[in-house]
């Protein structure tokens, strides 16, 4: 936990200006060839090198922890009954889905989701939209901010369904279309196909090569992978001026028996926890903050709404892994609990003058 005061409650205290051309459009040529900014709590210094130098910088005997959700082309496009068009993104995690399905004729399933829908104003209560010969949709319930509730149907395995039709949501900075190399650049190397949920990625884990886990093995670096569907709420801005009053969004998360273990394990043996980007944070410490602030033996999955930000006691993670943060966004208060409001601040403002490349598909940082 960080010293803090009033103004770190404030939401207009987690501003800085961004020029429009550092926001990443593409990723880097390769895959790791990212720059990062390693942020030493010690020292009070910044060091800027290179992202395939991170085994040089991690503590000794430390266990990074990632997150292992695959993202999905949850962005459908379809017809409504008049015909006209439609555009959906899928909210609700496919394994969920999957998991609480009612089979139909024909090899088809239902469930009910949570979805986005557009144009909002044009749906109806009761309308069946189609996207292609393989999912369709009839709208149950209308919500805020463009958000139904439908009974979704679908044609065999949801996910190739959507692999088949749908595209990726990119992050609403990224002006374009998406590309063709986005399908695996916005992709960890390690992203499980058998957990596929998210649609976003979980961006800090974008810089990580097969190359580079060998040579972190090499190195008595542990690794271990947790399991946070990343829904569209994560983009969601922060509207309290009191940031305490921002109801956060939920996400569902797990950690398997076997990370559960290897978590404990290091944390009894003081070996330092690297939370491989803002989502493998969420998922510890959402988890330690609803059982009693340790990761349980035998591991623990459901629903974490956690909202971290300054005065938070940080439970499992000692260190952080991350990208740069949108102005006023909960995950830029998230990094300021673990290393100070102003601190923060004053490395994006350096990480602006040396022309680091911003958000999702832009440069790492380091907080040790």
């Amino acid at each position: 936990m960080t010293d803090m005061n009033e103004s770190d409650f404030q939401l207009s205290s987690y501003n800085y200006d961004l020029p429009e051309e550092r926001i990443a459009q593409y990723p880097p040529a390769e895959r790791g060839a990212s720059r990062l900014m390693v942020l030493d709590r010690a020292s009070g210094k910044n060091i800027h090198t290179v992202f395939s130098h991170l085994p040089d910088f991690l503590p000794e005997g430390a266990l990074l922890v990632a997150n292992n959700s695959c993202v999905v082309p949850a962005r459908l496009f379809g017809r409504r009954p008049t015909g006209g068009k439609v555009e959906l993104l899928l909210l609700t995690p496919p394994p969920l889905l999957k998991a609480c399905a009612v089979a139909e004729a024909d090899g088809w399933s239902r469930a009910q989701a949570e979805v986005l829908l557009r144009p909002s104003r044009s749906i109806h209560i009761g309308d069946r939209l189609t996207f292609g010969d393989s999912i369709a949709a009839e709208v149950l319930k209308r919500k805020d901010f463009g958000q139904h509730d439908v009974m979704l149907h679908w044609k065999g395995d949801l996910v190739e369904c959507m692999r088949r039709i749908g595209k990726l949501p990119l992050p609403p900075y990224i002006k374009r279309e998406q590309s063709s190399e986005d399908m695996s650049r916005y992709q960890t190397v390690y992203a499980d196909r058998e957990k596929s949920g998210s649609v976003a990625a979980p961006t800090a884990g974008l810089h990580f090569t097969d190359e580079l886990r060998e040579k972190l093995r090499q190195s008595g670096i542990g690794w271990a992978e947790v399991t946070l569907h990343v829904g569209y709420g994560t983009f969601s801005p922060v509207r309290e001026r009191d940031i305490r009053e921002h109801p956060m969004h939920s996400e569902y998360v797990e950690i398997s028996p076997e990370t559960a273990a290897v978590i404990r394990e290091a944390k009894a043996s003081g070996r330092p926890v690297v939370a491989v980007g803002t989502t493998s944070c969420r998922t510890l410490e959402g988890c330690a903050s609803v059982n009693g602030g340790e990761i349980p033996d035998g591991g623990w999955h459901g629903w974490t709404n956690i909202f971290i930000y300054p005065g938070f006691t940080f439970r499992v993670v000692d260190h952080l892994i991350t990208n740069f943060h949108l102005p006023q966004s909960s995950l830029i208060m998230l990094v300021a609990a673990l290393c100070g409001r102003e601190r923060i601040l004053s490395a994006y403002e350096e990480a602006v003058r040396e022309k680091y490349r911003f958000f999702s598909y832009g440069d790492a940082m380091f907080v040790r």
